[in-house]
């Protein structure tokens, strides 16, 4: 059964980034989008990022231009925005698809290993948030409108799971 350490991604600048390097951490990985009605949540990921990160918790962030054309900015653009407007501290991949024939393969695995309501697969639209355990194996996904700091609570009891 696959893992999510067996999926790799590329950073903004395009770097190999291989998820495995995080073998034994909890990740929080979000689609995202610079020009999103959901968009002040990353100043909530960040701050996830700086209370969490010396207990293993890594956030990444995946941008995606699927969902309004609210993401069209370069690599270098994202990249600038996120740093001067949210002081985004985390690591930021690509920009990647999440729906569809062309969807990453991490998100395929994600959307299949917590699908939505009603059991859905698809992701509905930007921040959608997919909790993953130590073990590599996907624990929870949270909706858009969920804000990062309700995450706390999930994220500390995933710090407790093997």
């Amino acid at each position: 059964m696959p893992t999510v350490y067996d999926f790799e991604a590329r950073t903004l600048s395009g770097a190999p980034y291989p998820l495995a390097a995080h073998r034994g951490q909890v990740l929080l990985i979000v689609n995202t989008a610079s020009q999103c009605g959901f968009t002040p949540q990353y100043a909530g990921l960040q701050q996830l990022h700086e209370t969490y990160g010396a207990r293993g918790l890594v956030v990444l962030g995946f941008p995606c231009n699927q969902f309004g054309g609210q993401e069209p900015g370069s690599a270098a653009e994202i990249g600038q925005f996120c740093q001067v407007n949210y002081g985004v501290g985390f690591p930021m991949m690509e920009k990647v698809d999440v729906n569809g024939r062309n969807a990453h393969p991490l998100f395929a695995w994600l959307t299949r290993t917590a699908p939505g309501l009603l059991g859905t697969t698809a992701i509905k639209w930007n921040f959608t948030k997919f909790l993953v355990g130590r073990d590599g194996a996907t624990v929870e996904r949270f909706a858009p409108k969920d804000a990062p700091a309700k995450l706390a609570p999930r994220i500390e009891a995933a710090f407790s799971r093997a």
